[in-house]
């Protein structure tokens, strides 16, 4: 076969042939950046336990590192309303 000579492709068979390659690509980079995207920048990603149980878990945090004592600890819980009235720890003065 000799190309270009009676039987080559018409210019605008290439034309739709090269815009179909270009589409087929770019759909291609758009699927993965969107699946990307949508797994790693969802603002809900974290489970819905630790969302719900922010006040308890400063508080817990500041018992921890010893910025608050136990009587403050209920205080503050108390105030916040962050749930179970049991104070789990080691330094419990019931």
């Amino acid at each position: 076969m000799m190309f270009g000579h009676g039987s080559g492709w018409a210019w605008w068979q290439v034309l739709v042939m090269w815009v179909g390659i270009v589409g087929f690509w770019a759909l291609i980079v758009w699927a993965v950046y969107a699946l990307d995207s949508s797994v790693t920048r969802r603002p809900d990603h974290e489970p819905r336990a630790d969302r719900d149980d922010g006040p308890r878990r400063i508080l817990d945090e500041r018992l921890a590192n010893g910025d608050i004592d136990t009587e403050e600890y209920r205080r503050l819980r108390d105030l916040s309303g962050a749930g179970d009235p049991t104070l789990v720890g080691a330094g419990d003065k019931r």
